[in-house]
């Protein structure tokens, strides 16, 4: 790809998001992105005057102090937004909006035809399944990209998780939990811990966990959940601590009941934390620790992607099979599994493929649209104290 075919990005947002993923993840990948421009207000009086980002990676690269600045700007063709929460929908309408329709967006790219912006959002996208659906709609009528940045569906343990479901060793699967557990008896000051739209715990890691539930068995019948302020401090409507069951019935693939429980514990002091427990008719999965990218990521920035150690898992923390040859036996065999390689830079490799090449969407905006609709039923299930049907969309 020569220069000229670049994608040019522009990060709206100077914070975690795009200082430990966003912008390492553009940068890694110069043959399919070039980071035009970074949205950032105010910059700290040690980052000025080029800005955070220019200062942190050493790049050049324009800072922009008004979002209204990147509308206007022709030459800006993807827009990232890894902004606090309950701006994304704002921010990602506006974009969208301010699009003409795309009729140069694939192989037959011209500098001259950018009439648009594609737009990568941010989990969660919206704080509310209904905003969800409204942006998918725009984007469906103006004909743009659309992306949900769930990054952790190339976790190393997912992925591994995922080999091991393909291959059927464990046979019809009965019981899947995800945790994601830590020990922080303090409040660490963040906008994520304020009373506002989308915040709270479900909002933060309970967005990923959904979407990887979703990934593997779909949409549930049923949803139960309990979501709490369990430390009792910061603001009470605030939640630190969830569980949510997922209910799927027998089907003609499994005849078994499937109970998916998603849950995340403030207060867990436990190392390596347990990260999954998968239970089926021949055997279970249990895996510990958690994927490694992101400190890897924070440690070396855009560096960690040339290291050979990167993305890959300790032996420590292996996920152990147990399971029989046939449902039935009473002589299991026991072993290891070998990660698999986490790479996130998955995700921006299929963003750019899809922009340029027509390549098909790795995660898809319907699967956006229904992680938001999960959100919305089991803040109202907590809430009523009962379970409530997952509809059909």
């Amino acid at each position: 790809m020569s220069q000229r075919e670049l994608i040019r990005v522009s990060v709206v947002g100077a914070g975690l998001g795009a200082t430990v993923f966003h912008v390492p993840l553009v940068l890694s990948s110069p043959d399919l992105f070039i980071l035009h421009s970074v949205v950032e207000r105010t910059p700290p009086a040690e980052m000025q005057p080029e800005g955070t980002i220019a200062k942190k990676f050493n790049v050049k690269t324009k800072l922009v102090n008004k979002f209204e600045d990147v509308l206007s700007d022709e030459a800006v063709e993807l827009v990232i937004i890894t902004t606090p929460n309950s701006t994304h929908y704002g921010f990602a309408k506006a974009a969208l909006e301010a699009g003409k329709h795309g009729v140069c967006r694939r192989s037959s790219f011209l500098p001259a035809c950018i009439e648009y912006h594609l737009v990568l959002v941010d989990k969660p996208v919206t704080t509310t399944y209904e905003e969800a659906q409204e942006l998918g709609r725009i984007a469906t009528r103006k004909n743009l990209i659309l992306y949900a940045f769930q990054n952790r569906r190339w976790d190393s343990d997912y992925l591994t998780l995922r080999k091991v479901l393909q291959n059927g060793s464990l046979g019809h699967i009965t019981d899947f939990v995800s945790q994601y557990d830590r020990y922080r008896n303090f409040l660490k000051g963040s906008w994520k811990e304020s009373a506002k739209a989308g915040s709270g715990l479900i909002y933060d890691l309970g967005t990923h966990l959904i979407d990887q539930a979703l990934h593997l068995f779909g949409r549930p019948a049923r949803i139960t959940a309990f979501l709490q302020n369990l430390r009792g401090i910061g603001e009470d409507n605030v939640d630190d601590n969830f569980t949510i069951l997922l209910h799927y019935p027998r089907t003609e693939q499994n005849p078994y009941l499937l109970t998916v429980t998603l849950c995340a514990h403030p207060l867990s002091q436990r190392t390596p934390q347990l990260r999954y427990t998968i239970r089926g008719s021949k055997g279970t999965f249990v895996k510990h620790g958690l994927d490694v990218q992101e400190e890897q990521m924070k440690e070396l920035g855009v560096k960690a992607f040339g290291k050979a150690w990167f993305g890959r898992e300790s032996e420590e923390i292996q996920a152990e099979l147990e399971v029989v040859e046939k449902e039935g036996d009473n002589a299991p065999l026991k072993s290891k599994i070998t990660s698999e390689k986490g790479d996130y830079r998955a995700l921006y490799r299929n963003l750019g493929a899809a922009i340029r090449d027509g390549e098909e969407l790795k995660v898809k905006w319907k699967e956006a649209e229904m992680v938001m609709l999960i959100v919305d039923l089991a803040i109202v299930s907590s809430r009523e104290g009962r379970t409530l049907d997952v509809p059909e969309v």
